[in-house]
């Protein structure tokens, strides 16, 4: 498939200066981040594009060769664009600092720095971890701070994560020449093929741990539990993950430290039910006090309030407290509480009680007029 123009790809001119690149660069490289567009093949692929068309024209030389040259010329350096999401984490680090190793997230949710910062020349990297918090609903209507025990492969101490004994413990891999590299050339009706692999020897990290440290047992990492702040920001919902990066299982012998994501489980809450920012709360009254008015005490999700019932409330009707609902999320303002009327029929009656409500029943008053369908049946349109 034809590759796309460079320039194009990052919507600048040909003339554009290094400042104005790496400008149009961060700002589109944002827009199709993994994190905003989870699951999204397509996004991947543009973020992968743009990295590609900027690793080209943020360096003058490969900038040179590909305004002279084209694609071919830049293709003859032995460039081929990005694979992994990771590499382009690290490759361009100092572009991504600014929004926690890469993550959108970060500023709102309290992530630590990336592990990936920086070019791993040694080592295999760490796995990124997935853990669920439980969060009630009050916690979510303000936002909360957590701290939450991970048992995760940590760097070790002794050999400071390198896995040797000391700083003349590894030897050059003889397999692949320490280069980490299998080479092995085929020919072919179309010509000479090198095919690449890792170096199963050595992992192709290229070098063997020949003193081990006696800690870690050349690995570079232990088992351990520890404890992680987390910043949940208000109106978080269910399904929704926080991204912590360099918080994962740490990389052995300097690999790159995996990241920790930690998805959001809402606890079941018996007083309200949740619909987006609102909160719906089921509230009963006697028919005396939905036909002549009462004030009443309710419960919200910062303590009790006082509500007033008109007179002649009907059924289903739908009292809004302003602002009494979950804080938006990375926007201000908050939903509201809603009280639905339920009206509470009582199943047993004393002789006395049915007496007076006989001589009521005779009442027009006490009859449904005409309205009251269509009352009922727009409730739910006008509603939800």
């Amino acid at each position: 498939m034809t590759k796309r123009d460079y320039y194009e790809i990052l919507g600048v001119e040909k003339s554009a200066n290094s400042d104005e690149i790496k400008k149009a660069y961060r700002k589109l490289a944002m827009q199709y981040h993994p994190d905003r567009n989870p699951g999204n093949k397509e996004a991947e692929e543009k973020f992968k594009e743009l990295a590609e068309a900027y690793e080209v024209l943020s360096d003058p030389e490969k900038k040179s060769r590909y305004d002279r040259f084209g694609h071919q010329g830049v293709d003859a350096t032995g460039f081929h664009g990005f694979d992994n999401i990771n590499d382009i984490f690290s490759h361009f680090s100092d572009i991504f600092s600014g929004f926690g190793g890469g993550s959108i997230f970060d500023s709102f949710f309290g992530g630590g720095g990336s592990g990936r910062s920086g070019r791993r020349t040694h080592g295999i990297n760490g796995s990124d971890m997935k853990i669920s918090l439980k969060l009630s609903l009050e916690e979510i209507s303000e936002g909360v701070e957590k701290t939450i025990k991970v048992k995760k492969f940590v760097k070790c101490n002794t050999c400071d994560g390198s896995g040797a004994k000391g700083s003349s413990g590894y030897v050059r891999c003889s397999y692949c020449n320490g280069t980490g590299e299998i080479r092995h050339a085929t020919n072919s009706f179309f010509g000479q093929v090198i095919n690449i692999v890792p170096c199963t020897y050595c992992g192709g990290e290229g070098r063997i741990v020949k003193d081990k440290c006696p800690e870690c047992s050349g690995d570079g990492r232990i088992k351990a539990e520890v404890k992680i702040p987390v910043n949940i920001p208000a109106g978080v919902s269910e399904g929704q993950y926080i991204p912590l990066r360099g918080q994962g299982n740490s990389g052995a012998r300097g690999g790159y430290t995996g990241d920790l994501l930690v998805y959001i489980e809402e606890e079941k809450n018996d007083t309200f039910i949740r619909y987006e920012d609102d909160v719906v709360y089921e509230l009963f009254i006697s028919m005396l006090d939905a036909a002549i008015g009462t004030e009443v005490i309710v419960p919200t999700l910062k303590g009790k309030s006082k509500i007033k019932i008109e007179p002649g409330t009907q059924p289903g009707k739908i009292l809004r407290m302003k602002d009494k609902g979950i804080k938006h999320l990375n926007k201000s303002g908050r939903g509201d509480q809603l009280v639905r009327i339920n009206v509470f029929i009582p199943s047993k009656l004393s002789s006395k009680e049915k007496e007076i409500l006989r001589n009521l029943q005779k009442s027009e008053n006490f009859k449904p007029d005409g309205n009251f369908k269509d009352k009922t049946d727009g409730f739910f349109k006008n509603f939800f």
